[in-house]
């Protein structure tokens, strides 16, 4: 039996680094997915391994189900429907059986992912052979929630195969889970990105698995449905960012301007509120999409307009800015800032001629271009077969 799952990444609309000091933001699924693939061997297979398959990194593991007993014996009593924590000790003994396949240090990043993958593996089904392939259309590392989609997406896949969600496996296409049952994808992803990020918020992994868009504020999260096409050109800079060490300097800043801080906080606020306003909106006529564009665009605008004023912008991120102004459209830093990606609108009456130019002129300088719908499907999966 093979089941395929896919989960996508996410954005931020409007808010980053304000948000951290009690504004609003809002965030949104993209129309690019992370997917997993797992292939459980026939009645009549001998194979008795667990082979993961990193096609986008170009690396390959494997584990014979007796190393995997040895090395995580309670993965014999595993039980899909109650998420648990990874202790201290099961990453390092997990960290000492992956020296042996000797992962180069410019990939050395992607060990907590495989130390997620083995973890959640065992724990929703057990010490089962298996052959799993994860194929992403994210950079890794671009503040897009690459791993947020990967953990969400094998979460997906393994429940599907367990005893803990009810299927169909007669279901053709892709389908989603019931809401109790995206629930359990996004806790079981939560201890995922825990492994790989320490402390995450959580929006990530809860954006991916339900799609659409959530504004968030003070730790709580709230789906909004979004009742309005939107379309952005993402451009990742490939400039690398510290993310601590830029909320630490906005922090820093709001300590010796205390003022002029809280009302730049505040403004973002506002401009949250409304983002979630606008694209909650009903649109009947296109004159009214335009209008709706157009606020849309001034609100992106201001908000990095203050993303500059807390010091967060980048000389990457500026000639993107300034690159997309040319051709009259606005664009604004998505994330930590300090390089990462740009979010530009694209409006719907855009001309194919004309982004093809923006992508050229962003691609000569070194830059990558991607194209997503903004607030479509969250977590889906599909059966390939049955043996």
């Amino acid at each position: 039996m093979e089941v395929r799952s896919r989960a996508p990444g996410k954005i931020i609309l409007a808010g980053e680094h304000a948000v951290v000091h009690g504004s609003a933001a809002v965030a949104a699924s993209i129309g690019l997915y992370t997917s997993v693939s797992i292939r459980l061997p026939s009645v009549n297979d001998n194979d008795d391994t667990l082979a993961l398959h990193l096609m986008d990194a170009g690396l390959e593991f494997s584990w014979p189900v007796g190393r995997i007993k040895e090395m995580l014996p309670n993965s014999v009593n595993n039980d899909a429907s109650s998420p648990t924590t990874c202790c201290e000790e099961t990453i390092k003994l997990i960290l000492i059986a992956l020296k042996d396949f000797k992962i180069p240090d410019a990939k050395i990043g992607i060990a907590s992912g495989v130390i997620a993958f083995l973890w959640l593996y065992t724990s929703i089904l057990g010490n089962k052979a298996a052959k799993v392939i994860v194929s992403s259309e994210l950079p890794l590392g671009a503040g897009l929630g690459s791993s947020a989609a990967f953990c969400v997406s094998l979460a997906g896949a393994l429940l599907a195969l367990s005893d803990a969600v009810a299927v169909d496996f007669d279901q053709k296409g892709w389908v989603s889970f019931g809401e109790k049952d995206q629930q359990l994808a996004n806790r079981w992803a939560f201890e995922g990105e825990k492994i790989i990020h320490g402390k995450p918020s959580g929006i990530d992994n809860t954006v991916s698995t339900f799609g659409n868009m959530i504004k968030f504020k003070s730790g709580v999260l709230t789906c909004i449905k979004s009742n309005m096409v939107l379309k952005m050109l993402i451009t990742n800079t490939k400039v690398g960012r510290n993310t601590k060490a830029l909320v630490a300097g906005v922090s820093e800043r709001k300590n010796r301007h205390p003022d002029a801080m809280t009302s730049i906080f505040a403004a973002v606020e506002f401009i949250s509120n409304e983002f979630a306003s606008i694209i909650q909106s009903t649109s009947c006529s296109d004159d009214e999409i335009v209008q709706k564009e157009q606020r849309i665009r001034e609100l992106m605008e201001m908000n990095q307009g203050l993303l500059q004023c807390m010091g967060v912008s980048h000389a990457s991120i500026e000639t993107v800015l300034k690159t997309t102004c040319k051709y009259q459209l606005t664009s604004k830093l998505t994330g930590a800032g300090g390089g990462g990606c740009v979010l530009t609108l694209l409006p719907a009456l855009l001309s194919a001629t004309v982004i093809d130019k923006v992508i050229r002129e962003l691609e000569e300088c070194g830059f990558q271009c991607l194209i997503a719908e903004i607030g479509g499907n969250g977590l889906e999966f599909r059966f390939e077969g049955r043996s």
